[in-house]
């Protein structure tokens, strides 16, 4: 077995970004992203990106500050398919929580579907803690361009940030 280090830098995601994205999501997913990233224009979202030297995001997802008062809502995170369980995940989600609080919000606050247990387990190892769960409703674009809804009862979730 092989190791290797890879230095990443978090940044701002780019709409230049959205083509080197697709592992993603498809095309109706990063047409998402693209009305997320209007509403960083306007503030009242951030949408991070990990990228190694080659600049390339290998790990997206927002912070909505809108959702809830005093939080960042985490959402839309995502790992590439081919360096997950690399910490890429944990990095983001460290780096969205920092933005949170320098926003001057005290805790950070997301969802998971109960059907996603590897996500609830990452998200419990960092610190966060189930509050309720809720119904929630989201689109899934199909690679042929179908948009279907999604339902699923999800596990709210939340950290303090001190």
């Amino acid at each position: 077995m092989a190791t290797f280090r890879l230095e990443v830098t978090v940044r701002d995601l780019r709409r230049d970004d959205l083509p080197g994205c697709g592992w993603a999501g498809g095309p109706g997913h990063l047409g998402f992203v693209t009305v997320a990233l209007r509403r960083a224009e306007l503030g009242e979202v951030e949408y991070l990106a990990v990228c190694p030297p080659t600049d390339l995001p290998l790990a997206i997802g927002g912070v909505d500050y809108t959702r809830r008062p005093g939080a960042g809502t985490l959402w839309q995170l995502a790992v590439h398919p081919a360096v997950r369980s690399c910490g890429l995940g944990t990095l983001l989600i460290g780096a969205a929580e920092r933005r949170i609080a320098e926003r001057g919000h005290d805790r950070a606050e997301l969802s998971v579907a109960e059907d996603n247990p590897r996500a609830r387990a990452l998200y419990e190892r960092l610190g966060y803690l189930a509050y309720g769960r809720e119904p929630e409703e989201w689109n899934v674009v199909t690679p042929d361009g179908t948009v279907t809804r999604h339902r699923a009862t999800c596990v709210l979730m939340r950290k303090p940030l001190h």
